[in-house]
């Protein structure tokens, strides 16, 4: 089970996308009984021994240094993310403390509804939507009730929601990954969050699409995305998501969507705004 053993399986997931010329060795025999970079092959290139590999792989190494996992991540070609991600996990394996349940702060509240015209979301480490303005609501779930005591989570809902999903997102597949990629994120810095372990092993059982991608391990920053938006009264809009961090609150982080000025996404989101502000008049 991958929140189990996230180093391992992240590493594994990163030697599979590798083939040995690659790195600048042979092929050698046609058939390999495993995809990817094996053990053998990647451990003298970082200049470990291979059972000092295997063992960092099976959770087995918790004093591993930087500079051995900054050799085995400029092996597998890791991004910036990438590396700051196996970084996470290698110090996350260490200890697993139990982490506060989430509470938003009223401050956090005020400044949502302080947008007007923007969509602003406030998000939790789940994926867990823990406040929203009426933009935000019709954008992103307007079959969910504005002041229903149970907010949704938007990885769920991509995921489990599929009908509606589907319909909003024009590319569906990045979306699902970007949610994948923030889930790894927050399980990266949060490992004995039981509910996000629980969300993770809800997704695996009911959806298939979770599970194949999951296996990917996608990871991004998740900061600043730009991504079409299809809704049925406005038409398509192209809105970048910035996520700002709130650090004291363990995880949790405000989401504005904007549009780039004078564009037609900036005219039709100005008009969600006026939909939505006549029908809550």
């Amino acid at each position: 089970m991958y929140p189990g053993s996230a180093l391992g399986e992240f590493l594994r997931s990163r030697r599979a996308r590798l083939r040995p010329e690659d790195v600048g060795l042979s092929a050698g025999v046609r058939h390999r009984r495993v995809a990817g970079l094996r053990r053998e092959e990647l451990a003298p290139l970082a200049g470990v021994s291979v059972g000092y590999y295997t063992r960092l792989e099976q959770g087995q190494s918790p004093n591993v240094s930087d500079e051995v996992l900054d050799a085995v991540a400029r092996v597998l070609r890791l991004d910036d993310d990438e590396v700051a991600h196996l970084h996470r996990l290698a110090r996350v394996a260490r200890t697993r403390e139990k982490v506060r349940p989430e509470k938003l702060r009223p401050g956090i509240r005020l400044m949502v509804d302080s947008f007007t015209e923007a969509p602003a979301i406030a998000v939790g480490r789940r994926g867990d939507i823990l406040a929203w303005n009426r933009s935000a609501h019709a954008l992103l779930a307007p079959h969910w009730a504005f002041d229903g005591a149970e907010k949704p989570n938007f990885v769920r809902v991509d995921f489990l929601e599929p009908a509606f999903s589907r319909g909003l997102y024009v590319d569906w597949e990045q979306k699902a990954r970007d949610d994948i990629a923030y889930l790894e994120g927050s399980l990266s810095r949060f490992p004995g969050d039981e509910g996000l372990t629980a969300l993770i092993e809800e997704l695996l059982t009911l959806s298939p699409e979770f599970r194949a991608m999951w296996t990917e391990h996608p990871v991004s920053n998740c900061a600043s995305i730009s991504r079409e938006y299809r809704h049925p009264d406005v038409g398509v809009m192209t809105l970048t998501a910035e996520l700002l961090r709130t650090p004291d609150d363990e995880g949790q982080g405000v989401t504005i969507f904007q549009a780039e000025a004078g564009s037609p996404s900036e005219e039709r989101l100005r008009r969600l705004a006026e939909l939505v502000t006549a029908t809550a008049g």
